[in-house]
């Protein structure tokens, strides 16, 4: 592209998810039928608080057992359950909306490998147009209070409020999640 001939690259990140990363549906981390399947919805939404319709997100999380589906997982106890690979991947739709089929994974050893237990958690990266670099944050369960309170990195954010962002709300078997880029209701992104 020319110089002064219209948008540069950083202008048009963004459009390319949809077309290229999102060919398959990976949102189905697990089936419907699966006995501890359950839903994570939500809506992105920008700065301004409109919609984002072409945002993707992808979840790395641990199964039920708490163990990654990763060679580099293997702690004695448990082993992981059969077929989960922890990765999910979906597209906003039109109105800003997504969704997930997964398990509510197990704790996890805390930061350094362990002393402490992190709080069942999913890791979550937001890709959306304009943005030069993904968007790192975390769900949390709204019905795991003993566990959040403990949790060493959702303790780190010191704000009650700001850390509430990271606590999915549970509605009708499911959870609710949403992604608020800026503004008054922005969710707590950590820097990775």
């Amino acid at each position: 592209m020319k110089p002064g001939s219209g948008s540069t690259p950083s202008q048009t990140v963004g459009p390319f998810f949809h077309l290229g990363l999102l060919r398959e549906d990976w949102s189905r981390l697990v089936k419907l039928d699966h006995p501890s399947a359950i839903r994570i919805h939500g809506t992105v939404y920008d700065g301004a608080g409109e919609v984002v319709p072409d945002a993707m997100l992808e979840l790395w999380q641990a199964d039920a057992n708490g163990h990654y589906a990763h060679p580099e997982d293997d702690r004695e106890g448990s082993p992981p359950e059969d077929g989960s690979t922890g990765f999910g991947r979906c597209g906003a739709d039109d109105a800003g909306h997504f969704e997930f089929v997964t398990v509510k994974p197990g704790s996890v050893p805390g930061p350094g490998g362990g002393e402490s237990w992190q709080a069942p958690h999913i890791n979550v990266s937001v890709f959306a147009r304009g943005l030069l670099k993904r968007l790192v944050t975390r769900v949390y369960f709204s019905d795991e209070d003993e566990a959040n309170a403990a949790d060493p990195v959702l303790a780190s954010i010191e704000d009650p409020d700001f850390r509430a962002t990271l606590v999915a709300r549970a509605e009708d078997g499911g959870y609710i999640f949403d992604v608020h880029f800026q503004g008054e209701n922005q969710t707590a992104f950590f820097d990775v």
